[in-house]
């Protein structure tokens, strides 16, 4: 690649790794967070799912959005609203409006993530510059969700203001170098039917109603969830039927025919449900069983981090010599290692039992995340670039959450009833939750297995 190649790339991954350290550094700064504003833990919970609701209901869309409307266009405006809104996150003097903060930043990265990617694969011919290109945007972003912790446990020990405001200096700086060095890589033509507004209203309520049921599953009824459920896949089938009848759909359900698609958004789902559940337990472990500080909380799971120096350097030569799919397999065998080793997590243990976990979960990052962004936008057509890469981070993000909600569940079910908790009985908690990453690990490898002996095809362009 040339320097402006270059130029662009760096201020895309500058992008994505604001966005991954977004997400994973607020964990930390929450008690804080409450012990000012004085939210009750029912509705500290919505600073999470807040951000998860608007970047999950809005990522179809916004993907779609990039195709049609110019990928640089929606780039720097959605980026000046995460600018604009992550300040006043900072400036928050009431838990609402915090709330609607993360809200609309969480909207403002899923039109923003979106329209990065494809100018990445519309700007660099498919091959090994391309792979090359997302391998390092794609490493980038895993190493913003892997050391957000240890940034945002620091800003935190400043003050929880500076885990808003530290992000806003760092996207202005992103904008002014976009401003100039990103491209306008042109958009295709716009179709007779114009812009499908029905099917989007549909699919993004229909996501935001499943994200809704997921990510509150633990404190919502039996009978409430169902129904949540229950509305968000009606208002999904309103939209598969307005699709097929759209002169300019939305999505065009047609993509949907192409197997490694198909198969990377699966392996998406499984590995993010499967790290950011373990994450969850191992920071629970790590601060009430062993009464450690965000801080030592972070740089305990450094190690995890060290995808950001395998992905662009290792990853590379692995899916050159043996193929994405067989690097992504490789990756979820990692991450199953990883969690069952953590399995037996004992009161007294030292760092050097928990290291093998860290390091391997860093690997298990390396060899699946930009391999699955490879196989989810290879053989797809240039104007659908977008679409495929809001499909995928729509996937990311719902099995963020699932995987999040499910362990929540667990360990609720199997921890500590009300009373003073014992430590073992905290432990029987976590051991019952780390089931749920190790079982995501290992569906995730089956799911790639399917396509071990098969070459890539590219994405179907004819029916919808």
């Amino acid at each position: 690649m040339d320097g402006r190649a270059w130029g662009m790339l760096i201020v895309l991954c500058g992008a994505i790794f604001l966005e991954g350290i977004d997400v994973s550094m607020m964990g930390v700064a929450l008690p804080s967070i409450q012990a000012e504003l004085g939210m009750s833990t029912a509705s500290l919970q919505w600073v999470v799912s807040a951000y998860v609701l608007g970047y999950g209901g809005f990522m179809l869309l916004g993907g779609r959005a990039a195709d049609l409307l110019g990928r640089r266009r929606m780039f720097l405006f959605w980026l000046a609203v995460f600018v604009l809104f992550s300040g006043l996150g900072g400036l928050a003097e009431e838990g609402w409006v915090l709330v609607l903060a993360r809200f609309v930043t969480g909207v403002g990265a899923a039109f923003l993530t979106p329209a990065g990617l494809s100018l990445i694969t519309t700007a660099i011919p498919e091959g090994p510059r391309r792979d090359r290109a997302l391998l390092i945007y794609a490493g980038t972003s895993a190493a913003g969700f892997s050391l957000g912790l240890v940034v945002g446990g620091g800003l935190t020990a400043i003050g929880w203001r500076w885990v808003f405001f530290a992000p806003v200096i760092v996207a202005l700086a992103i904008l002014l170098a976009a401003i100039w060095l990103v491209p306008d890589t042109g958009r295709p033509e716009r179709t007779d039917g114009g812009f499908d507004m029905a099917g989007a209203v549909t699919v993004t309520a229909a996501m935001m109603m499943l994200v809704f049921a997921v990510v509150e599953a633990p404190a919502l009824g039996g009978w409430t969830m169902a129904a949540a459920l229950a509305a968000g896949l009606a208002l999904l089938a309103a939209f598969v039927a307005i699709e097929r009848r759209s002169a300019s759909p939305l999505v065009r359900l047609g993509i949907l025919r192409s197997v490694p698609l198909v198969r990377a958004n699966l392996g998406a789902i499984l590995l993010t449900g499967g790290y950011f559940g373990f994450q969850f337990i191992a920071v629970l472990y790590l601060q009430e069983a062993r009464g450690w500080s965000p801080l030592q909380t972070g740089l305990a799971m450094l190690a995890v981090g060290a995808d950001a120096v395998l992905a662009p350097t290792v990853t590379p030569l692995l899916v050159a010599r043996f193929g994405t799919t067989r690097v992504i397999f490789a990756g979820m065998c990692s991450a199953a290692t990883a969690y069952a080793l953590f399995l037996p997590l004992a009161p007294d243990w030292g760092y050097a039992a928990m290291f093998p976990t860290m390091i391997l979960t860093g690997v298990a990052f390396a060899l699946a995340y930009g391999p699955l962004t490879i196989a989810a936008t290879d053989g797809i057509a240039p104007r659908e670039q977008g679409l495929a890469g809001g499909l995928l981070n729509t996937s990311f993000q719902f099995g963020a959450a699932l995987g999040l909600a499910a362990v929540a569940a667990v360990n609720a079910a199997a921890g500590p009833g009300p009373g003073p908790a014992t430590q073992e009985a905290l432990l029987s908690g976590y051991r019952a939750g780390l089931l749920v990453p190790l079982a995501a690990a290992l569906l995730g490898a089956a799911v790639m297995a399917t396509g071990l002996r098969h070459p890539p095809r590219p994405a179907p362009d004819t029916a919808r």
